[in-house]
C-alpha cells in the first residue's frame, strides 16, 4: 500500500494537468454552445466560398496519380528527416553510421528507380506518350 501512495503522490502534477485539460475542453465546448449561433436556414449547411455562390458539389474525382504523388512525397520527406537526424549525429555514429545511411539511401534509390521504370512517375496519359515516342523516331 505505501508504494501506491508514493506513486500517487509522485504523479500529482500529471493528475492536475489532466484535470486542467479536461476542464479547459469542457469550458471551450460550453462557451461555444452558449454563445454560438442557433439560426437554422437552408444556406447554413452550404460551404462558404468567400461570397461567391458555390457551383457543383464539393466532392471532386481526382486521379489516383495525385494520391501516388502525395504518398511519394511523404516517403521521401521522411527520408529527409531520417537523414537530417543522421547528419546531426554523424560524428557519434562513425563509419557504421555512414554505412547504414548509405544502405538506407541505396534502398530508397532502388525504390525510386523501380517506380520510374514501371511508369508511376509519368503524368502523361499513355496515348500522348505513344505519340511523343513516335515523334522522336
Amino acid at each position: 500500500m505505501p508504494e501506491a501512495i508514493a506513486t500517487l503522490s509522485h504523479n500529482w502534477g500529471f493528475a492536475v494537468f489532466l484535470l486542467g485539460v479536461a476542464g479547459l475542453c469542457a469550458f471551450m465546448l460550453g462557451v461555444s454552445r452558449l454563445l454560438g449561433s442557433k439560426a437554422v436556414g437552408r444556406s447554413k449547411n452550404e460551404p462558404f466560398e468567400s461570397g461567391i455562390v458555390p457551383t457543383g458539389g464539393a466532392r471532386l474525382r481526382l486521379s489516383a496519380k495525385f494520391y501516388l504523388v502525395a504518398m511519394l512525397f511523404v516517403i521521401f520527406d521522411v527520408e529527409a528527416l531520417f537523414l537530417f537526424a543522421w547528419s546531426v549525429s554523424v560524428r557519434e555514429s562513425g563509419w557504421a553510421g555512414l554505412i547504414e545511411a548509405t544502405i538506407f539511401i541505396a534502398i530508397l534509390l532502388a525504390g525510386l528507380v523501380y517506380l520510374w521504370r514501371i511508369g508511376a512517375l509519368d503524368w502523361a496519359p499513355e496515348g500522348r506518350r505513344n505519340r511523343q515516342a513516335k515523334l522522336k523516331q
